[in-house]
C-alpha cells in the first residue's frame, strides 16, 4: 500500500481494497478459515458444511430504481452464500441510524427488506439499532450477516477453476452501478435505467442440480466482472481469455458508460453471477441459468487457460487483444 491513510479507493473491490485485505488486515486475524479469500466462509460442524457471510452496506443514494439499501443488503448477504454453493437459512441485520432520520424511509426500507427476505426464502433472526448524532452517519447503513447450508458434494471456490472451464455471465453488466451515478448525481438520461439488484440463490440451486462439474461462482460486485475474473485467475493460478463480442451490456447502460467515460466491465454489479463450468457441461448450466427470471440475458463470455497464468485477457471487437486488470481505482464510491 502507498497510502498511509484510508482512501475511497480502499473501498472499491479493486487493487487497492485487496491490498488493504491481505496486507493491512489479514495479518491480524490469520487462520485457515479466513484463507480461503471467497465470498463466505466455509467450514465444517460435525457432518455438515456451512457458508458464514458478512457485509456493510452504505450506498448513496439509499432509494433507487428497482430497489434500496434494503433490498440491496438482504440480496447481497444471500448472493455471498449462494456463491458458495449453500442454501441460505438466516440472516442477522444491524442498522446504524442518523438523528432526524424519516421514519418513514425506514419503513419503507423495511418493507423492502422484507419482501427480498420472502423472495430469498431466508429468515431474519437477530439484529441490532443504534442511533448517532444528526451528521455522524450519512442517513442509514446496514450490516447484514447470514448462514447457509452447502449440500454434499458441493465444492465451489475461486481456486476451483481449471483450463478448459468455459466462461458464463448470468446477465447484462454494469446496470447497478450506472444506475447508481446517474441517481447519484441527478443526471437526466432519455432512457431509463435501473439496478439488477437480486436474490440468485435459486438460480445457484438451479446450476447445481444441472452439473456437478460446475467449478467456480462468483457474484461481480464492487471492482465488476473485470475484477471479479482478476480474482479467480489469481486464486486458480490460470489464465482466462474472454470475447469482448460476447458480453452483454444492455443499449441503455453502454450509452450512459460511453456518455461518462467509464467501462462496463468495472462497474458494479448486484444481480449477475461468473460460473466457471467443465466444457462438457457448458450447455446444460447455460440452459439452467435461463429458466430463471434472472437468467434470459445469460452467454458464455470466454474460457480458462493454461497460459498466462493469473491474468485475464479479453479479445475486443476490433479483433486484438488486450489485458484486463483488476480495478486499480475507485470509479463510483458508495456504491454498495
Amino acid at each position: 500500500m502507498n497510502a498511509n491513510k484510508i482512501l475511497l479507493d480502499h473501498g472499491s473491490g479493486g487493487r487497492a481494497s485487496h491490498e488493504l485485505v491481505r496486507e493491512i488486515i489479514y495479518p491480524y486475524f490469520e487462520n485457515a478459515i479466513l484463507a480461503q479469500m471467497d465470498d463466505s466462509a466455509v467450514f465444517s460442524i460435525a457432518d455438515e458444511r456451512f457458508a458464514f457471510s458478512t457485509d456493510s452496506y452504505v450506498v448513496d443514494p439509499i432509494f433507487f430504481p428497482e430497489g434500496s439499501i434494503g433490498n440491496l443488503a438482504v440480496n447481497g448477504t444471500v448472493n455471498d452464500l449462494a456463491m458458495c454453493g449453500a442454501k441460505p437459512l438466516f440472516i442477522s441485520v444491524g442498522f446504524i441510524i442518523e438523528e432526524g432520520f424519516p421514519l418513514e424511509d425506514l419503513q419503507k426500507i423495511l418493507r423492502h427488506m422484507q419482501q427480498a427476505a420472502q423472495e430469498a426464502d431466508v429468515k431474519i433472526v437477530t439484529g441490532d439499532t443504534k442511533v448517532v448524532y444528526s451528521k455522524a452517519a450519512d442517513k442509514i447503513f446496514i450490516n447484514t450477516s447470514g448462514i447457509g447450508r452447502i449440500p454434499d458434494r458441493v465444492n465451489l471456490s475461486g481456486e476451483n477453476a481449471v483450463p478448459g472451464d468455459r466462461i458464463i455471465l448470468s446477465g447484462t453488466v454494469a446496470d447497478h452501478g450506472i444506475t447508481i451515478l446517474t441517481q447519484r448525481e441527478g443526471l437526466c438520461m432519455d432512457f431509463p435505467l435501473k439496478s439488477d439488484t437480486a436474490p440468485l440463490n435459486h438460480m445457484v440451486q438451479k446450476i447445481i442440480e444441472s452439473s456437478r462439474h460446475v467449478h467456480s461462482l462468483r457474484d461481480p460486485t464492487r471492482g465488476g466482472v473485470a475484477t471479479s475474473l482478476n480474482e479467480i485467475a489469481a486464486q486458480a493460478g490460470v489464465g482466462i481469455m474472454i470475447d469482448e463480442t460476447a458480453i452483454p451490456v444492455r443499449s441503455e447502460t453502454r450509452a450512459a458508460c460511453e456518455l461518462l467515460g467509464l467501462d462496463p466491465l468495472y462497474i458494479a454489479n448486484e444481480g449477475k453471477l461468473i460460473a466457471c463450468v467443465a466444457a462438457a457441461d457448458t450447455e446444460a448450466v447455460l440452459a439452467a441459468i435461463r429458466t430463471s427470471p434472472y437468467g434470459q440475458d445469460a452467454q458464455i463470455i470466454g474460457e480458462v487457460t493454461a497460459v498466462h497464468r493469473g491474468k485475464v485477457f479479453m479479445e475486443t471487437a476490433i479483433g486484438g487483444a488486450r489485458i484486463l486488470d483488476m480495478l486499480a481505482g475507485e470509479q463510483l464510491p458508495r456504491i454498495c
